[in-house]
Parts: structure tokens; C-alpha cells; sequence
């Protein structure tokens, strides 16, 4: 009897101390994330609780905000600017988005092919994530210029007409998209290319025993086992193509007149240069809404293949 009960206390001590061991593990790591959620705390939930706060009230930046309820949202309905920017918007989402992704993962499969001076290539494509939005779009000003600009003295000395980029509002709006794809193309290769390094090399070599040509390496390889990087990018250029702002800004300004207005632009000229300021608010928020439930939808469906599979 002495015995059993000692038996009992051992393993009851044993299983404290396992307790005592994990509860000192999920502290730890509570430790280690406090840090992160504290800054994203401050700087991320609480910034949008104060813009849903302010998305429901009328205020100009002066006096005391009148509560206005959903009346911001009801007056988007009938507001043609809001809809053409969210027009351009996705237009612009569903133009450049592909063509980032496609080209990313393009260029990741030449340089790691062996290209030579493949590091001088690399650094070339990735240059401008180093260079702020702002620096960017004047750069891209420059360029496109309607009356000294690198591609139009180019496209003149063809023996063709010089295109209006700045007072054209398709011309402006391609121009805008251009530059956009230029700043972020670098990024999908940098993801792209990191996903291709952790492709097994055996893989390719045994497709190649069984005759397999280049497409099909690229085709039954390469895109399924880059997947997660296709996932984690398509969801990433959305969200940047949905808050698109400095680069639009820059060049156009939105202009001329709204051809070129998106939906970071029209939230910006309400909140601080036309100061309704709770009608901006309003539009960032559809604008956090639309990225949420797109996401969400994104990891369902990605979620649901990986569980098929």
C-alpha cells in the first residue's frame, strides 16, 4: 500500500512538474511576442479602431465631430467619384498584379538557370525596393514627360506621334500601371526566387531521365512546388494594389480630372485636402474591408487545396 502511494505521488510530482515546465515555455513565448504585438497594438489596431471611430462621424479637423452614423457609407452609393476610383482600382489590381507575378517569376527562373553576371542582374531588378515610392514617381515624371521625356523623344524619333502622358487619362493611367510594375516586380523575384532554392534539384534531374522537355519541368515542377510563394504573393500585390497611393500621387495626382483617381488618392483628397475628414476615413475603411475579405477568401481556397491534396 506504502508502495502505491508512492508510486501515486511520484507520477503526480512528475506531471507538475511537466505542468510547470510548459507554463515556462508559453511565458517564454509570450516574452518573445510581446514586443511585436505591443508595436502592432499601437501603430496598427489601434489607428483603425480611431478610423472606424472617425469613418462614423462628420468633422472638418476643427470644433467637435458630429455622429453621423453609417451616413459616410450611404453617400458613397451615390457618389460617382467613389465608384470610378474604386473602378480604377481594380483595374489596376487585376492589369498589374498578373503581370508582377508572372514577370517575378520569370526573371527568378533565368537567374537561377546559371545566368552569367547573374548578381549584377539581380541587383539591377531589385534597385528600386530600396528607392522610396515618392523618389520612384519622380523618376517615372521624368520619364514620361510629355514634352522631354526619355520614351516620347524615343517613340518621336520613330517617326511617330508623342504620346499625351500627363493629359491623356488612358495614357496617364498605363503610365502609372508601368511604373507600378517596375517598383514591384524585384519583390515577386526576390519570393519567387527564395522558393526555387528550396526546390530539391534531385526532382528535376529525375524528370529529365524520363525525357521531360523545359515546359513540362516548369509546368509540373516549378509552378506546383512554388505555391506557397504564389499564395503568399498574390495576397501581398492585392493588398499593395488596393492601397496604391504615393506612386499615383506623384504622377498624376489622380488626374486629369478623375482618370487616374484610386481609392488611396479620393480618401486622401477628402481626409486632408478638401478636410471631410470622416468621409476619407469611410473609404479607408471599404478599403480595409475589401483587402480583409479578400485575404480571408484567399487562405479558404488555399487552405481547402492543400487539405485535398
Amino acid at each position: 500500500m506504502t508502495a502505491v502511494a508512492e508510486r501515486a505521488r511520484s507520477a503526480a510530482g512528475r506531471t507538475g512538474r511537466r505542468r510547470a515546465a510548459r507554463r515556462r515555455d508559453t511565458l517564454t513565448g509570450y516574452a518573445f511576442v510581446a514586443p511585436n504585438m505591443l508595436l502592432m497594438g499601437l501603430f496598427l489596431f489601434v489607428p483603425i479602431v480611431f478610423a472606424v471611430q472617425l469613418s462614423l462621424q462628420e468633422t472638418k479637423g476643427f470644433g467637435a465631430p458630429e455622429w453621423v452614423g453609417l451616413d459616410n457609407f450611404v453617400r458613397m452609393g451615390g457618389d460617382p467619384v467613389f465608384w470610378q476610383s474604386l473602378g480604377n482600382t481594380l483595374v489596376f489590381t487585376i492589369v498589374t498584379v498578373p503581370i508582377e507575378m508572372a514577370g517575378g517569376l520569370a526573371l527568378a527562373v533565368l537567374l537561377n538557370s546559371g545566368l552569367p553576371a547573374s548578381g549584377v542582374f539581380r541587383t539591377i531588378i531589385v534597385l528600386p525596393l530600396v528607392i522610396s515610392g515618392v523618389a520612384s514617381g519622380m523618376i517615372a515624371v521624368t520619364i514620361f514627360s510629355q514634352g522631354s521625356g526619355i520614351i516620347n523623344k524615343a517613340i518621336v524619333g520613330l517617326g511617330l506621334p508623342a504620346v499625351a502622358w500627363q493629359s491623356d487619362g488612358t495614357a496617364a493611367f498605363v503610365s502609372v500601371m508601368i511604373t507600378a510594375i517596375w517598383l514591384r516586380i524585384g519583390f515577386n523575384m526576390v519570393i519567387y526566387l527564395a522558393g526555387l532554392q528550396s526546390i530539391s534539384p534531385e526532382l528535376y534531374e529525375a524528370a529529365r531521365i524520363d525525357n521531360a522537355s523545359r515546359w513540362q519541368l516548369f509546368r509540373f515542377i516549378t509552378v506546383p512546388l512554388v505555391g506557397p510563394s504564389t499564395f503568399f504573393l498574390l495576397i501581398m500585390n492585392v493588398i499593395a494594389s488596393f492601397q496604391v497611393f504615393d506612386v499615383v500621387f506623384v504622377m498624376t495626382g489622380g488626374g486629369p480630372g478623375y482618370a487616374t483617381s484610386v481609392l488611396g488618392t479620393y480618401a486622401y483628397r477628402n481626409g486632408f485636402q478638401i478636410r471631410e475628414q470622416g468621409y476619407g476615413a469611410a473609404i479607408g475603411v471599404v478599403i480595409l474591408v475589401i483587402t480583409l475579405i479578400f485575404t480571408y477568401v484567399q487562405w479558404r481556397a488555399s487552405r481547402t487545396r492543400d487539405l485535398v491534396e
